[in-house]
């Protein structure tokens, strides 16, 4: 991203929801204000002893604050994953019917990204039916379908442009910004809603469990004594279009080296080939990226890697943090909200002083990766008349 207007597409809109709360200016406030306290941010992941079981408590990124109820005649949409996504369209909605007032309601496309959609009803419900012999009565399976939240935001706002789910994993709403810019480009919509979600469930802490991926102390990206990721949950929607707002969307790269199912090539060929396309593709140079926010998950695997790809290519002194040491990891929509993190940095509204995010952890470096720029209180974005531009790893 960058906050100049030099580029065709534009973020018009954010909309966030994470464990730090509901409102991206409590958020903001947060991360940014001046009574900023590392001690606050360290505290957003805790311990937790309902989704894991049999071993000991772990620590997530779990939303607190009561969620919207689904409007009234929704209810078949209705899940924990909606309901996150629906607070996070609420911060958006007069953006977005403006945008589908203007261009019509076949011309504005939603792209989501997630991970678990509603699995967390479906075991619910299988529960209830091994207790009791029978499923709950409104119940229903479709919620744990993975297009269930881009249809229901496509039913509520009566869109008939493409809604679409991408499921890739960690990058998959992330990717939802490429597809979007590519949909703009080729006149298949003037504007589109693009994000993700994910909502907290067993199937998936139990399954990071026994990868032996998961920490059980909080996630502690890039230190010699990280030992695996912390989860989250949580949401954020962007109105995307050629109306020239502050924050612009400068390029999307990607990359595909089908190394391994569960684990990313040490060498991060993969991730580094997607660095040098996004600079490629925005007509930057490397010295230009001020800031770079951080996959880092807090894995051994993971960071070795990542630390490789991002010194090969912007050396070792580049400014940078991993956010999910305060949000935890959050599936499919990492890249959404990592970005929307990324967008409140750039905003003079709501981080006046630019500010930069800043990276929590014990602060033990592993002498074998290669960063030794980790954000700190105190580091800003320049201040000059010039464009800012910022990289967001997924």
């Amino acid at each position: 991203m960058n906050n100049s207007a030099t580029k065709k597409c534009f973020v018009n809109s954010m909309g966030l929801s994470c464990s730090i709360g509901n409102d991206k200016k409590i958020i903001a406030d947060t991360l940014f204000s001046e009574s900023y306290n590392v001690n606050v941010l360290k505290q957003i992941l805790k311990k937790n002893n309902y989704f894991l079981k049999g071993v000991d408590d772990c620590y997530i990124g779990q939303i607190d604050e009561e969620l919207p109820e689904l409007p009234t005649g929704y209810e078949a949409y209705k899940s924990r994953n909606n309901r996150i996504l629906f607070s996070s369209f609420l911060q958006i909605e007069k953006e977005v019917r403006e945008a589908i007032s203007e261009f019509g309601p076949d011309r504005v496309a939603i792209i989501l990204g997630t991970s678990t959609s509603g699995i967390l009803e479906g075991e619910k419900a299988l529960f209830e039916r091994r207790k009791k012999g029978t499923f709950p009565k409104n119940y229903s399976f479709s919620v744990q379908e993975i297009t269930d939240g881009a249809e229901f935001l496509s039913d509520f706002l009566h869109l008939s442009n493409t809604a679409v789910t991408i499921s890739t994993a960690c990058t998959s709403s992330n990717k939802t910004f490429a597809q979007a810019v590519e949909m703009i480009k080729a006149d298949l919509c003037d504007a589109a809603i693009v994000g993700g979600v994910d909502s907290l469930c067993k199937m998936t802490i139990n399954g990071f469990y026994s990868l032996s991926a998961l920490s059980f102390e909080s996630c502690n990206p890039f230190s010699k004594n990280r030992d695996g990721i912390s989860i989250g949950e949580g949401g954020a929607l962007f109105l995307i279009s050629t109306k020239s707002k502050e924050v612009s969307i400068a390029s999307v790269g990607e990359s595909s080296d089908g190394y391994s199912m569960t684990s990313p090539d040490p060498d991060g060929r993969g991730a580094e080939k997607a660095m040098r396309r996004a600079l490629e593709l925005a007509e930057i140079h490397i010295k230009d990226v001020n800031y770079i926010n951080l996959h880092g998950t807090g894995t051994l695997q993971n960071d070795s890697m990542e630390a490789k790809a991002v010194s090969n290519v912007f050396g070792e002194n580049v400014l940078c943090s991993s956010t999910k040491s305060i949000v935890g990891h959050l599936l499919g929509a990492a890249g959404a909200i990592e970005a929307a993190f990324c967008w409140l940095m750039l905003s003079k509204k709501f981080n006046p002083k630019q500010k930069v995010l800043p990276h929590i952890w014990d602060g033990i470096p592993d002498d074998n990766l290669h960063l030794k720029n980790f954000a700190n209180k105190g580091d800003f974005l320049p201040t000059q008349e010039r464009n800012i531009y910022v990289l967001s790893n997924s």
